[in-house]
């Protein structure tokens, strides 16, 4: 028996082969593999260039990709004809193959990294012998993953694989060599780079990181997927310090809080409930940024996922020990804070890293096809609105004004906020027609609508909507603008003194 064994990586290779020796198996290697196998590890290894009788040429480039190498490998051992071409041109069996890829995608993400140096990473050799072996797995077993070599030499040293275990390692050899071409590919797509063009061909190559105990109800399934060429940071990644298991729920909430938040340059904390923010505040003051946001709804509170764009603080967390939280989110935690937090045995607490690595774009599965399109992210200057109405809007106004506009992005549709002094007083979200989140707004804030500002994620296409702001005691309104009905809109704003601002951007959030 011969295993052939080409290795990038070589985490744990000298053991595995000396399991394979130790089992009857002639090793045959290539360059770095070979001189690590014989020199780290003391085994008889066979250079590949001994086996097909020609050098390894270009620097490395070609090496295995020979008739000798493939034939050995793809020969089917009960066709007759295919044993008789081996044994009429010398050429004998492979019963093994161990190959791991060059690193492309861990290439690709240094900064500075050049064209010449991810074309030099991508591995052409290596994914054809997995195929080749993938392919023929009834006969030839192939090892893409290192956290299988020990049971593998297991199994071979003593009854050897079953049918089905070669199935599953022939499974794994090609889902490695296809999420490895997505990476280039997803690399050399320049279409990708273009700001107004999203690929002709998108090819997602996902791992599961984590089952969960169901989806959003218990009657569904669920599970936790990340990018096959890696990444790091996010909610995806956040490192669980304390608590439960997490849900899909969970995930989801945690994910808005952690993205909402984010958004923000100052001290900010938001509360979510079903992915919405019921309460957003920012403030120098990281305890009274949260006081402010639970205040916002305390309601709603209850139950909810809180989100911290700091370090979470033991003031803060003092601040947070009489109400019932699912999950908190923050970059990191005081060792107090920590200590506070966990005496609620239920309570998850994550911190979690700047995102690296992900998804560029939103995906939302429709009947039939999935719908593709980049992410909300852009960069916003306050500065560039328009005044709209006859009064501007005063510094004060325009501070919460903008506050305002970047919670409403993260709002479902229709999406109206009230905030004052940096603070959501109310929010109307995920509504048929937008005088009604007015109203749910209107309604939340109560007595603190009085002096507060409005930020609507689309145009108004009534005045009505105006007038029952300004009877809520709103302000300033911030809007996208662009209504057929504009000059009406102008007038009802004029008629009340209030000041209206244009911003030319709209944010939905289905």
């Amino acid at each position: 028996m011969k295993a052939l064994l080409s290795v990038y990586d070589k985490t744990g290779i000298v053991e595995f082969a000396r399991g394979l020796a130790g089992a009857g198996f002639e090793l045959i290697s290539t360059g770095g593999t070979h001189q690590t196998l014989a020199q780290e590890g003391g085994l008889p290894v066979r250079q590949v260039s001994e086996v097909t009788g020609s050098p390894e040429i270009l620097d490395g480039r070609v090496k295995t990709l020979h008739p000798v190498v493939h034939g050995a490998i793809l020969a089917r051992r009960d066709v007759p004809g295919h044993m008789a071409e081996l044994a009429e041109y010398g050429i004998g069996l492979i019963d093994l193959v161990v190959v791991n890829l060059y690193p492309f995608q861990a290439t690709i993400r240094k900064p500075g990294v050049t064209l010449e140096d991810a074309l030099e990473n991508i591995d052409i050799g290596g994914p054809t012998m997995l195929r080749a072996a993938a392919k023929n797995f009834p006969s030839v077993a192939v090892v893409v993953d290192p956290s299988d070599y020990s049971w593998v030499a297991e199994k071979l040293a003593a009854d050897g694989l079953s049918q089905e275990e070669r199935r599953a390692l022939a499974t794994k050899a090609f889902r490695h060599v296809s999420q490895y071409d997505a990476a280039v590919t997803g690399y050399l797509d320049v279409s990708s780079e273009e700001a107004d063009s999203l690929p002709g061909e998108l090819t997602l190559s996902l791992n599961k990181l984590a089952s969960l105990r169901y989806g959003e109800n218990p009657h569904q399934q669920g599970a936790l997927y990340v990018p096959a060429e890696g990444g790091a940071g996010g909610i995806a990644h956040a490192q669980q310090l304390h608590g439960r298991e997490l849900s899909y729920n969970n995930l989801m909430d945690a994910d808005a809080a952690w993205r909402t938040v984010s958004d923000f340059a100052e001290t900010t904390v938001a509360v979510i409930k079903h992915t919405n923010p019921c309460g957003l505040a920012s403030h120098q003051d990281q305890a009274e940024a949260y006081e402010r946001a639970y205040q916002g709804d305390s309601v709603s509170a209850f139950g909810g996922i809180v989100g911290y764009n700091r370090t979470l603080t033991a003031q803060a967390a003092r601040a947070m020990d009489p109400v019932f939280y699912e999950v908190v989110v923050a970059p990191e935690y005081e060792p107090e804070a920590l200590d506070i937090l966990k005496k609620k045995r239920n309570l998850r607490i994550l911190a979690v890293g700047p995102s690296t690595g992900g998804l560029d774009y939103d995906l939302r599965p429709i009947t039939g096809g999935v719908l593709v399109q980049a992410p909300d992210a852009l960069d916003e200057d306050p500065a560039t609105w328009e005044t709209a109405t006859d009064r501007p809007p005063t510094d004060a106004e325009m501070r919460d004004l903008a506050f305002a506009w970047k919670a409403a992005k993260h709002i479902k549709s229709n999406a109206i906020v009230f905030a004052k002094d940096l603070t959501l007083v109310g929010m109307g979200a995920g509504q048929p027609n937008r005088v009604v989140s007015v109203h749910l707004s209107g309604r939340a804030a109560g007595d603190k609508a009085a002096g507060s500002v409005l930020a609507s994620d689309a145009f108004f296409p009534f005045p009505d909507n105006i007038e029952l702001a300004a009877q809520a005691g709103v302000t300033a309104i911030v809007q996208p603008g662009g209504s057929i009905r504009d000059a009406e809109v102008i007038e009802e704003a004029n008629k009340h003194k209030l000041a209206m601002v244009f911003t030319g951007v709209r944010h939905f959030r289905h």
